[in-house]
């Protein structure tokens, strides 16, 4: 919640998560491919919340207090959380992951413009680091979720990503006008 700490931000080693990628692998090899399997990470937006704001939160007070009042801060966080979530899955997909998906879980408690600034911007970056295939040569499609995002479906349909994930509140046909063929629509429920 202080310069300090957010200076001292590192990108974490992924050493350290060793065992999230080994049972990725265990995984992987138990399917047997009877069903792919689904790697998955929370936004760099949705990560900063709990980071500043310590748990969940009925009002973000903490979080949109920083985003306007030290947006640099904000954009830190934001900057080191979306290599973190890069590497993250990254790791996965090295693992045997077959599809990545991005969790913006609190994307929708953003007001419209901060949503793009603070949310869209560092999920595009993620998505831009990501790696295209797998160990085994496939294809790995990245899915991005965001939950309250069914306003920004037009600004999303431009994400680097193959799927867009859409929560109850949102029409399908609406949605499906909107981002066109694009992308493949999962969720509504």
């Amino acid at each position: 919640r202080d310069e300090a700490a957010i200076e001292a931000l590192r990108v974490p080693d992924m050493d350290r998560l060793r065992y999230v990628f080994d049972a990725v692998s265990l995984i992987r090899r138990e399917l047997a491919g009877a069903v792919p399997l689904i790697g998955f990470s929370g936004s760099p937006w949705t990560l900063a919340c709990y980071m500043v704001e310590g748990r969940g939160s009925q009002d973000y007070r903490q979080i949109k207090t920083m985003m306007y009042a030290r947006p640099d801060l904000m954009h830190r966080i934001l900057q080191v959380n979306a290599e973190a979530v890069a590497g993250y899955l990254n790791a996965q997909i090295d693992a045997g992951a077959q599809a990545v998906m991005v969790f913006d879980s609190l994307g929708g408690v953003l007001a419209d413009g901060a949503f793009q600034a603070f949310s869209l911007a560092y999920t595009q970056r993620v998505l831009a680091l990501l790696q295209r295939t797998g160990a085994d040569g496939a294809p790995v499609p990245r899915i991005v979720f965001t939950k309250g995002g069914g306003l920004w479906l037009d600004d999303m349909r431009a994400l680097d990503c193959e799927v867009l994930g859409l929560d109850w509140t949102v029409n399908l046909a609406r949605a499906r006008s909107l981002v066109g063929d694009v992308k493949a629509l999962q969720g509504n429920i």
